[in-house]
């Protein structure tokens, strides 16, 4: 086989630890390619802005570390990326006969000491009987306590780890799966596969495996040790029946796990759980159901549940009898030259962090001079008012969307505020040529219109409806042809590029 691409890393894995990685490393100097055997962030959902769960205030808190980078990390990414985080009140209901406890009120207090950043409301003790959170509640949940916390879009998180990845000159593969890895002097030789078979042969100094949970299996395929993991589920539901305002809660399963509920928009709210792997799915489902109806006077059945979904992972492994790391991940490396790095575990609070060390330990190795540089640096879109990271791009973003709607006062105001959302400043990149309503192009969905199918097609690795309906926070919650329609839409554009290539 010819080995038509030669790299200092290979990145197998495109979900968001091996999109951060990427990024990281091509931002380091180090030629990178990443390969996904599906779609980037393939295994998050459409409804995938997910609570930093780390930062939520802990009546026992096992690291004290952990909540303190979890804060930090909280910030960090939302002045990299203002806008694809949405704040939360969250609230924590407790009965009277719970009380209020020491150590609640310590964890509350600690969280308040450790997020200074300016961009987040106190934590706080309140009183639900007289507040809009306690209206939908059973009224035994009397009181309880507020903290803030920070919803991310998963997906379109990944996907600008990758466009910035990209634009420092990674190669980035998607639906392109890696077929066979293996150890030759001075590095390593892959084969991988596309979707439509079509093979490309890779021969790089360094290996990255980021595959969650089938890290394991690529160790065997390179005939090396493989890794202790625990198999860990999220379940996520959609419910029709929602809190009735804008508040998030915390609550605690019968079992002990917490429930987190997000209301949605459009009258939902979404219910997620995480779980060891021996938990069925429906059982995760049926406890989320109970857990709400045992907080809210609002009662849930299966006839509320509009969509469902579990993902398993692998998370670290702890040892018994020592003390564990405060982190959420272990990097574990196979070879001192040429070498073969496992990512275990990882979650959206410690990605960047889990990016920043796992380059480390390969720039190394590979003699790279480059150093740390992602909390420094904007995400694609994010730099609102100028590159560098700071908390007038999260203080200020609703004026940004104002000057967006006023500079483009020919579009549907809605239309702006949500390409502020999705794109950030690429809005103006997605809007450059554009001068009346009709430049956007037939609208082929409601407030989707071709050049924006266009750009995701082009610059965000879209190929499928389904590709499109997550980068655009839809699936579940569009409409039911949606995706035949994106689907027809498809099928014509790529007739029309092929016919215009010959």
């Amino acid at each position: 086989m010819d080995f038509t691409i030669d790299c200092d890393l290979l990145v197998i894995g495109g979900g968001l630890i091996g999109a951060a990685i990427a990024r990281d490393a091509a931002g380091r100097g180090l030629s990178v390619t990443l390969c996904e055997e599906g779609d980037l962030a393939e295994r998050a959902s459409a409804l995938s802005c997910c609570p930093m769960r780390d930062t939520a205030p802990a009546e026992d808190p096992v690291h004290l570390t952990t909540l303190r980078m979890a804060i930090a990390e909280r910030e960090t990414l939302l002045r990299c990326a203002p806008q694809l985080g949405k704040c939360l009140r969250v609230v924590v209901p407790q009965t009277a006969a719970e009380g209020s406890g020491w150590k609640i009120r310590s964890a509350i207090g600690l969280q308040n000491l450790l997020g200074k950043g300016g961009l987040f409301p106190a934590s706080r003790e309140v009183d639900l009987l007289h507040h809009a959170a306690g209206g939908p509640l059973r009224p035994e949940y009397s009181h309880g306590w507020m903290y803030s916390d920070v919803a991310f879009d998963v997906v379109r998180l990944t996907v600008l780890n990758a466009m910035d990845a990209a634009e420092g000159g990674a190669r980035i593969l998607t639906r392109t799966a890696c077929r066979s890895l293996q150890r030759v002097p001075g590095g390593w030789e892959a084969v991988l596969r596309g979707e439509h078979g079509k093979t490309t042969g890779v021969r790089t100094r360094s290996v990255i495996n980021a595959t969650g949970g089938s890290v394991n299996a690529v160790l065997q395929d390179a005939q090396c040790d493989t890794v202790e993991a625990k198999a860990r589920r999220s379940t996520q539901l959609l419910s029709t029946r929602h809190v009735g305002h804008e508040y998030a809660y915390l609550l605690r399963a019968a079992d002990g796990r917490q429930v987190h509920v997000v209301p949605q928009g459009a009258g939902m709210a979404l219910l997620s759980v995480i779980s060891d792997d021996d938990h069925a799915a429906d059982d995760d489902i049926a406890t989320l159901c109970q857990t709400f109806n045992r907080y809210f006077t609002a009662q849930m059945t299966a006839a509320d549940v509009v969509w469902s979904r579990s993902n398993v992972w692998l998370a670290a492994s702890e040892t018994p009898g020592k003390r564990q790391p405060a982190r959420d991940y272990r990097l574990t490396t196979t070879t001192e030259e040429a070498p073969l790095l496992s990512v275990v575990g990882g979650s959206l609070s410690s990605h960047r962090r889990l990016a920043e060390e796992a380059v480390g330990k390969i720039a190394a190795r590979l003699h790279s001079q480059g150093g740390t540089w992602t909390d420094q640096c904007c995400l694609p879109g994010g730099d609102l008012y100028g590159p560098v990271p700071s908390n007038r791009a999260v203080s200020e973003f609703h004026l940004y969307v104002q000057g967006a709607k006023q500079r483009y006062s020919w579009a549907p105001p809605l239309l702006i505020a949500r390409y502020s959302r999705l794109y950030g400043s690429r809005l103006h990149r997605l809007l450059e040529n554009c001068a009346s309503v009709e430049d956007l192009g037939r609208e082929i969905l409601p407030g989707m219109h071709e050049l924006e199918l266009r750009y995701l097609r082009e610059m965000e690795w879209a190929q499928t409806a389904v590709d499109i309906l997550r980068r655009t926070r839809s699936g579940p919650l569009s409409q039911a042809d949606a995706q035949v329609r994106l689907d027809a839409w498809i099928t014509e554009a790529t007739a029309r590029q092929y016919a215009a290539a010959v």
